[in-house]
């Protein structure tokens, strides 16, 4: 009101001024002024009657609120026009946001940000917010014509709060992962490596105030404080590359860690940290996943999964195995959904070992129509007429004395059909894609090796111990096309194991199969993204799903491409992306953000409802945020 008063005043001297030079010029600029001026006191006064409706209103529902009633409240409050802005507050409440200065008029927002009013006012419960240095819970209360705000500074307890959760332990364990690969070169070579890995381990926990004890050879357990897995999680666990560092030779070491958070305890925290573990060691290792209200976090896994040359384990398997198919009546095989060529040869074993070895009634489950191997399953059928059955047949055959064995999956949403799985008494699992979060948990025997190149050269060493003596060559090119498909023909993620069984093969008069090994080169508009590569097939394509398996891998022949990505329609509401690489880019993790899963060099999803351009805008952003 005094700036507009001052501003009437000097136009009116100014308007005096000119009555010297011109009578009529004055009066006009003397009418101008006291139309101004009436509009002025025409504003002040309805926003004067405006505050009184608002105090009037506020009255009604707080019990007699004026600036004495304020006055009289030990926490800091100001009552709000309908707009936010503020019109009376208390000293405690000037003193928080002004300290000597007057707010009248001025928002509210330009103090408590990030929050309207309206949601202030749902929420009982009030809002927290940040002034300055403070740290502030605002609890917000409407009124005819405005709000009435009350404001409680909870620095003090917010900061024993965050001290409270930056010092929650948690418990981890660590496994040297590959200490049997530098073991087999020498016992020195072993020795000398984990002795540097200990060393490493030891300065890495007393750097970070952390409690550290070797609990075996290759394991050893750290308990940290919250802070301290905070700042590894926002460096990406620089410990890993550390590790990575020590080499003996060409041999690098690695490291899993698996980390139990959030637990009320120690003991919780240990128990989460098994299942972590399992799962890093699950998903090939090199990598560190961290178990937290029932959902995992996964950082690293840029190694490559090193081979095991043991096969004390299969034989202890097989065992096992030996004895769930004694035990039941009759045996249903099935794969994951669009089977491929591993799915079906590893089946095809399996089948020949259950019903040859053990003469035991077996099926392999599988929608023909939709396989990516249907001309080896012609094939197997021209042998077998009534290997394969559909679902709905499968269902009719299940009960609590049938054993299932699930191959080259390990996922419930991949299964060919979950309900088939649900009405089995007894489940195996064999597969050695890396382990996911969300696994079949409830199998008899879970044979899982994500060292291995294929499910169908994991089912060629376990069938050397069941009896493969009626293994047929058809059955035998089953697997072995199998192998050849999932490495490439024999160009990556092959070991001594999978030339072994493939020789293993040759010897029950496997050949290879030209078919399986042609490649197709569709490197259409690829685009470079990140060092990945990706394209789309347009349209519904027959065999869609293996001309873009295949198209990955001939990308990844471009310079510079460190994973390779196609995606097609598979039909008129499923998008299918294909992703491949060779070990730079883990293209598992990719997957799995958008709904798939596989392989760290090897995996797919499919999406629903959606075309293949939003796909491809989708798959991007992931890749950009990785």
């Amino acid at each position: 009101m005094p700036v507009y008063l001052i501003f009437a005043l000097v136009m009116l001297l100014m308007a005096t001024a000119t009555y010297l030079y011109n009578k009529i010029l004055c009066l006009v600029e003397v009418g101008v002024s006291l139309i101004a001026l009436a509009v002025v006191l025409v504003l002040i006064i309805r926003f004067r009657i405006y505050v009184r409706k608002v105090v009037a209103s506020a009255t009604q529902s707080a019990a007699g609120i004026s600036e004495g009633y304020l006055e009289s409240l030990k926490l800091p409050t100001a009552l709000l026009g309908e707009y936010g802005e503020i019109l009376i507050y208390n000293k405690q409440f000037k003193r928080l946001f002004f300290k000597n200065a007057e707010a009248v008029n001025e928002n509210i927002a330009s103090y408590i940000k990030d929050e309207t009013l309206e949601s202030m006012c749902m929420n009982e419960r009030g809002v927290d917010t940040t002034f300055m240095d403070k740290k502030l819970t605002v609890y917000t209360h409407k009124v005819d014509k405005g709000y009435m705000v009350s404001v409680v500074d909870n620095t003090y307890f917010k900061n024993i709060e965050r001290e409270f959760y930056n010092t929650q332990k948690s418990v981890a364990l660590v496994v040297f992962d590959n200490i049997d690969d530098f073991n087999s070169s020498s016992e020195e070579d072993g020795t000398q490596a984990m002795i540097m890995v200990e060393n490493l381990l030891s300065r890495w926990s007393s750097k970070h105030h952390c409690l550290y004890r070797k609990l075996a050879d290759s394991k050893y357990l750290i308990i940290f404080d919250e802070k301290v897995l905070l700042t590894q999680i926002d460096k990406r666990f620089r410990i890993l590359d550390k590790v990575r560092q020590i080499k003996i030779g060409e041999r690098a070491a690695t490291v899993s860690i698996g980390i139990g958070r959030n637990c009320s305890n120690l003991y919780d925290s240990h128990l989460n940290a098994k299942k972590a573990i399992d799962m890093a060691l699950g998903r090939g290792g090199d990598q560190v996943a961290i178990l937290s209200d029932g959902e995992y976090e996964f950082y690293g896994g840029v190694s490559k999964g090193v081979e095991k040359t043991s096969k004390v384990r299969v034989r202890v398997i097989a065992e096992s195995v030996k004895n769930a198919i004694s035990q039941c009546d009759k045996v249903l095989i099935m794969g994951h959904k669009y089977s491929d060529l591993d799915c079906v040869g590893a089946a095809a074993g399996m089948y020949s070992v259950v019903t040859k070895t053990f003469s035991k009634r077996a099926y392999v489950v599988c929608d023909v129509e939709k396989s990516m191997a249907k001309s080896l399953i012609e094939r197997l059928q021209t042998q077998h007429d009534d290997m394969f059955i559909n679902i709905d047949r499968a269902m009719s055959i299940a009960n609590e004395k049938t054993l299932l064995f699930i191959v080259d999956t390990h996922s419930p949403d991949f299964i060919e059909s979950p309900k088939v799985h649900k009405l089995c008494g007894k489940v195996i699992v064999i597969d050695h894609h890396r382990k996911m979060v969300n696994y079949i948990d409830d199998s008899d025997v879970f044979f899982h090796e994500p060292t291995a190149s294929s499910t169908s050269e994991m089912v060629t060493e376990l069938i050397g111990y069941l009896g493969d003596d009626g293994l047929s060559k058809l059955e035998a090119e089953g697997l072995l096309s199998g192998i050849m498909l999932d490495t490439k023909n024999f160009v990556i993620n092959t070991g001594v194991r999978t030339f072994e069984a493939a020789a293993h093969l040759r010897k029950k008069g496997a050949d290879s199969i030209d078919t399986y090994r042609e490649k197709y080169k569709l490197v259409s508009k690829a685009q470079i993204v990140n060092n990945c590569a990706i394209s789309t097939i347009d349209g519904i394509v027959k065999n869609s799903r293996l001309l873009s398996a295949q198209a990955a891998d001939e990308m990844l022949t471009i310079s510079d491409v460190y994973a390779s990505f196609v995606i097609s329609r598979i039909d008129s509401k499923n998008v299918n992306i294909s992703a491949r690489s060779y070990g730079k880019i883990n293209v598992q993790v990719i997957m799995e953000k958008l709904g798939g899963g596989g392989h760290q060099n090897m995996a797919a999803a499919q999406l629903a409802d959606i075309s293949v351009e939003e796909a491809k805008e989708k798959l991007i952003a992931t890749i950009r945020l990785i």
